[in-house]
């Protein structure tokens, strides 16, 4: 089981999570697509890719940001748990991709296992969110097959 968690305050991440959950499912995965995530309603013995984008000052949209704070007070810890994380930024700020990394080190403190690889996505660059995600799906196919 995927369960992917998106971040998205102005749509991109989302469409760009739709996009990746459509080619695991056509993989042969099985998904489950978290517009707005809820830590009680994700299955722990499965791995977590998520899709936020960054907003304002580093921040975390408005739709993961109930989630981020269920984790940090959590009890629990989630060592049957594997993640990746895509992030979408924009590198003009110095705060690029932070909200990736605030997901990242919330995981890390449950004892949640990275699979090594994530993705900062610029949105500054030619190739659409979705495109760079895509291609970099087939790597993260690898590490959970």
């Amino acid at each position: 089981m995927i369960e992917i968690l998106v971040g998205s305050q102005m749509g991109a991440a989302e469409y760009t999570a739709e996009q990746v959950a459509d080619t695991l499912v056509q993989a042969g995965y099985e998904v489950r697509l978290h517009l707005t995530p809820d830590l009680e309603q994700l299955a722990r013995n499965s791995t977590w890719l998520v899709i936020t984008s960054t907003y304002g000052a580093g921040d975390l949209p408005d739709n993961i940001q109930p989630f981020a704070d269920q984790l940090a007070q959590d009890r629990s810890d989630l060592t049957t748990v594997s993640y990746a994380v895509i992030t979408l930024g924009d590198s003009s700020y110095d705060t690029f991709c932070l909200a990736g990394r605030k997901i990242e080190a919330l995981l890390a403190a449950k004892q949640a296992t990275a699979l090594g690889i994530k993705l900062d996505i610029d949105v500054l660059t030619a190739d659409l969110p979705e495109d760079q995600a895509l291609a970099w799906l087939p790597q993260f196919m690898t590490l959970i097959s």
